[in-house]
């Protein structure tokens, strides 16, 4: 342990880090201490039988949202920004490899907090497991997740932090929706209220997005 440097990865679910451990997790961040976090978004609890979750976003169905969530999803990566010492990223592992791979070693690098925010696909999706990595792309393609780095050591440098390292959509966010059951259920079973909540979601997505942009500049 004298000879090797430390390397320490706490990794968990968005129903522990937005949710019920977001007081822990958010502690951890405020201590600047040289420990790397990994969230796997499923946006909902994946593994207690997928209830809503704070990180679910708006016209999702869960359980306890069994009629579209109403409010929109957490942002955890601003939050965390916010502490301005903290290292914070975005991925989507087939979206952009080299992004992911980029955010991992600089991660491990800053000598200080750091958290990546990994969109992880999930069989309460409703999608086929077997094309999860096409379904990440899509998701990014249609500007439903957003990729990004948000490096403190920049900062010190004189540069912007901030790295939007995703691109303007070019894929449909309401055919992106409706191709997941999470979604597609809404317009069946709650049709007078399903385009409106899809609409919003898709308003809060361009929203987050332009602010991201405006980070960027």
């Amino acid at each position: 342990d004298l000879l090797a440097k430390q390397s320490i990865w706490v990794i968990g679910g968005d129903g522990w880090a937005y949710d019920i451990g977001y007081g822990e997790l958010d502690h951890v961040l405020a201590q600047n201490q040289d420990v790397n976090i990994l969230v796997l978004d499923t946006e909902l609890y994946s593994n207690t039988g997928g209830q809503s979750s704070k990180s679910t976003p708006t016209g999702s169905i869960a359980k306890f949202a069994a009629a579209g969530k109403r409010t929109k999803k957490k942002d955890l990566g601003m939050m965390a920004m916010s502490y301005g010492y903290v290292y914070v990223a975005s991925v989507a592992m087939s979206a952009n490899p080299q992004q992911l791979i980029k955010a991992m070693n600089e991660a491990e690098a800053y000598k200080g907090p750091s958290i990546i925010i990994a969109y992880s696909p999930c069989i309460n999706h409703g999608i086929n497991m077997s094309l999860s990595q096409e379904e990440t792309k899509r998701a990014v393609a249609s500007g439903y997740w957003a990729l990004y780095r948000y490096n403190p050591d920049l900062a010190d440098e004189g540069k912007n932090p901030f790295t939007l390292d995703s691109k303007e959509p070019t894929g449909s966010y309401q055919d992106f929706l409706k191709s997941e059951i999470r979604y597609a259920s809404l317009s069946k079973q709650f049709p007078d209220v399903a385009q409106g909540l899809f609409e919003k979601s898709e308003e809060d997505a361009k929203v987050r997005y332009a602010s991201y942009k405006k980070l960027a500049e």
